[in-house]
């Protein structure tokens, strides 16, 4: 009797690209923006985007996401938090790609952005008058947008937007600028201080037309989650 042999060599498995792509909000002229590289060539040419790329053999994704940061744009040793995957068939023409988006709150006068020749531009673009965007970035963007927006009912993520020592109302102004509408004073107050997050100095500002307003410090410039 012939015995077939049932064994078969493994199969090579080839799955869908993985990518990292960042989305590095800043407050600028009141405004939540986001920073963005437009495309120079191929079919997405004119077409704005994340800093992001193809995440290498060797990289991590966390590694991934601040290389292409760094080569990208210019920006680094940032801290960057991992945000969601985005995983659409269609979301890249040029093939099947999955990407993992990472997301940082920067005080954007203290970068000095650039980009490589690849790319035509780079600039801050305001996250409620996006340009045309390649990939389904401005989807991530919307997203990124809606979980800031929740975050920062129970974090003191906002640290990255405000200077060591700040003023309640600047504070307020951060979180106007990121809901994209005024939030009422004595409320955002009593919630911001009951979260207990802010440590109160001895400090005031003064010099403005108001009497001197309280300076306060995070009590942790790292990102803690509230109970």
């Amino acid at each position: 009797m012939k015995i077939q042999n049932s064994q078969k060599k493994d199969a090579l498995i080839i799955g869908p690209a993985l990518a990292v792509d960042t989305m590095i909000f800043a407050i600028r002229e009141g405004k939540l923006c986001v920073l963005l590289i437009q495309i120079g060539t191929g079919p997405y040419k004119d077409q704005w985007a994340l800093p992001g790329g193809i995440v290498q053999i060797g990289e991590t994704l966390d590694e991934a996401a601040q290389n292409v940061l760094a080569k990208k744009a210019g920006i680094k040793g940032l801290h960057l938090e991992q945000l969601y995957s985005f995983s659409k068939l269609d979301r890249d023409v040029r093939g099947r790609v999955v990407s993992v988006a990472y997301f940082a709150l920067v005080d954007s006068d203290k970068f000095s952005v650039e980009t490589m020749d690849y790319y035509m531009a780079i600039d801050w673009k305001n996250v409620e008058k996006l340009p045309k965007m390649a990939f389904d970035h401005k989807e991530m963007i919307q997203y990124g947008v809606k979980r800031l927006c929740a975050k920062i009912e129970y974090s003191n993520i906002v640290y990255g937007l405000l200077p060591k020592e700040f003023t309640l109302t600047e504070m307020q102004s951060v979180y106007e600028a990121i809901v994209g509408h005024v939030i009422d004073k004595r409320n955002f107050r009593k919630k911001i201080l009951a979260l207990n997050i802010l440590v109160e100095t001895d400090k005031e500002r003064t010099g403005q037309k108001n009497r001197p307003a309280k300076l306060y410090q995070f009590r942790k410039r790292q990102l803690v989650f509230t109970d």
